[in-house]
């Protein structure tokens, strides 16, 4: 397969350069289960833990340079979004989170199996449930609580009501197909010569 770009052919991997930044910082250097996909254009940089089997996607941004972040096991963090602390806020993403594209998290806590979406921001000292959907483009207010598996909507982001037994099966299940298509992605790496 061949891409082209401003009139110059690019075959699929030919690029060997890695800009992924795995950076210490402040004495503090990100730990990152083995079994994690780190996309080549992300940044993970101090104080930061990534669990088994999540992934963080293309120019993704996990700053742990003022406090800790930590990331659970079987998360997603997709493209673009960019996750900061700061000096009295650090950040907690539990397991089988995703975070769509886009997206901000600085200071905040994202509870296990919550899933929020596509250009959402979540300010410091907030609290987003177990189970939660705080849907695309919302904005939830610093020190602000999701109860778990409801849904919140909009700028400033408010509680719409409950989720539905199929809806946190979605929830779930992105989660899930995130995590096979990390493992197609490792395996493409492999099998071009690059990392994984």
């Amino acid at each position: 397969m061949t891409y082209v770009t401003r009139g110059r052919d690019y075959t699929k991997f030919e690029r060997k350069e890695i800009y992924r930044v795995i950076q210490e910082f402040n004495g503090k250097k990100p730990s990152i289960h083995e079994s994690c996909f780190i996309a080549p254009t992300a940044d993970v940089i101090g104080d930061v833990t990534i669990g088994e089997n999540s992934s963080v996607w293309h120019r993704a941004v996990i700053r742990g340079d003022m406090n800790g972040i930590k990331i659970g096991a079987n998360s997603n963090i997709q493209d673009g979004t960019v996750i900061h602390v700061t000096k009295r806020h650090s950040v907690e993403v539990g397991n089988n989170v995703t975070v769509g594209h886009n997206a901000i998290l600085h200071g905040c806590t994202v509870k296990d199996n919550a899933l929020i979406g596509m250009g959402a921001i979540v300010l410091d000292g907030a609290v987003i449930g177990e189970g939660a959907l705080v849907g695309a483009g919302s904005l939830v207010a610093e020190g602000k609580e999701i109860p778990p598996f409801s849904l919140a909507l909009g700028v400033p982001a408010k509680v719409i009501r409950e989720l539905s037994k199929e809806q946190l099966e979605a929830i779930k299940n992105n989660a899930e197909e995130y995590i096979k298509l990390a493992e197609k992605y490792k395996e493409e790496q492999r099998c071009s010569g690059g990392e994984s």
